[in-house]
């Protein structure tokens, strides 16, 4: 269930917001006191973020600014304002959509949902690639945990780890790596890659999984459920 920060002081709107989402299974939280946005955005940590820009104390971009300076989470603006400038400062800002109000809830979800996908590749393939050695895979929030712990990965190194889950037991090339993290924009050297194997590797032996990557000399990298080491 993914967690939604509506920050929206109309009252009446958040309760509707929150009861159509709740319907589509989101959990949908509020604020309580606008002298603690920051402070409930960090306790919350949520997957994706609604705001209004007419909001008590400070505006929306104010938030949305505040917001990015500590995460990259997906961020929606919901206004009643019609002002161009409003749109470009948004997406300035780094807000990933701008819905004017009054809007239809079928596009407010419809949004949400083609965000979320495409933020946190949650789909069903995505299911299938949860569960790794007897660990749980969060690409969401760039964790993986068993019972011995979690640790938290790095953008890249989830990245990689997915790569070679969804290949598990198959040698995966340094070229098909390099070429994936190229292709989704993450710009490596194979200097890089090798740095972000290894780190990967090493956090997750903090969890007694060092061994499940392995490096084949010459070929390249193998994700492997065989726990026999």
């Amino acid at each position: 269930m993914f967690k939604v920060l509506l920050i929206e002081d109309d009252l009446t709107l958040f309760r509707e917001i929150k009861g159509r989402l709740s319907q589509w299974s989101y959990e949908v939280h509020g604020i309580e006191d606008y002298d603690r946005v920051m402070e409930t955005f960090t306790e919350l940590k949520p997957e994706l973020v609604l705001i209004d820009i007419q909001l008590p104390k400070y505006d929306g971009f104010h938030w949305c600014r505040m917001i990015r300076e500590h995460s990259n989470v997906p961020i929606i603006f919901l206004s009643s304002r019609d002002h161009p400038t409003d749109m470009v400062m948004s997406m300035n800002l780094g807000a990933d959509d701008f819905i004017q109000k009054p809007f239809h809830f079928d596009v407010l979800v419809a949004k949400i949902q083609a965000i979320l996908r495409r933020v946190y590749d949650y789909n069903t393939e995505e299911q299938e690639l949860r569960t790794f050695c007897g660990a749980t895979v969060e690409p969401e929030r760039n964790r993986i945990r068993n019972e011995a712990g979690s640790v938290e990965l790095t953008k890249n190194e989830m990245f990689i780890l997915k790569q070679l889950i969804q290949q598990k037991n198959k040698i995966v090339s340094r070229d098909q790596l390099i070429q994936s993290l190229w292709e989704d924009e993450r710009f490596v050297s194979d200097n890089t890659l090798t740095v972000n194997v290894n780190r990967l590797r090493k956090r997750l032996s903090e969890i007694g999984l060092g061994e499940s990557i392995q490096t084949k000399v010459g070929q390249g990298y193998m994700a492997t459920e065989r726990m026999d080491h």
